[in-house]
């Protein structure tokens, strides 16, 4: 299936997921669809293994988590912050190392004050190797963390990389 992209979101500075300058990080990218769904696209190194040769499922709930939980904010023009009530992972299959991965993130229900999700892990050939749903508490950042968005380099950062569909 293609997904068309319509928009990118922010990484920061040293977040483990989406921190740029995380030299342990795994440097996710995240671009929203057309259908307000957020694909988080890496690729994971030997430091992100397990056994060897495979990721440590850690990470790949790690993964999952925030590219649930950053979906909300496609919905929204301002920011809406979720703080992980529950979660729940299913590994599947082994996720190897050295390759790119793709995970999708969906918003299955929201209200004023919580919304849940799922996602997925897929692997090069297409197959699903990890699954999760999630419940978040939505929050204001000033009362989750003292965050300076300069300090920690907040921004959108594109790069003629940035693909314009991804099949999946």
């Amino acid at each position: 299936m293609i997904h068309h992209i319509v928009g990118k979101q922010h990484n920061s500075k040293l977040c483990f997921v989406c921190g740029l300058k995380n030299k342990f990080g795994i440097h996710a990218h995240f671009y929203i669809t057309e259908k307000e769904e957020l694909i988080a696209v890496f690729t994971p190194s030997e430091e992100h293994q397990s056994y060897p040769g495979r990721l440590h499922g850690g990470i790949s709930s790690a993964i999952l988590d925030e590219t649930i939980g950053r979906a909300i904010l496609n919905k929204y023009e301002t920011e809406v912050w979720g703080v992980t009530i529950e979660l729940s992972v299913v590994y599947k299959k082994p996720v190897p190392l050295d390759e790119e991965l793709k995970v999708i993130g969906r918003i299955t229900s929201e209200n004023s004050r919580f919304f849940e999700g799922t996602g997925e892990i897929v692997l090069k050939n297409g197959d699903i190797a990890v699954t999760a749903k999630g419940k978040y508490l939505k929050v204001p950042l000033e009362k989750i963390t003292d965050f300076d968005k300069e300090e920690n380099e907040w921004r959108i950062v594109e790069s003629e990389n940035d693909p314009k569909a991804i099949e999946i």
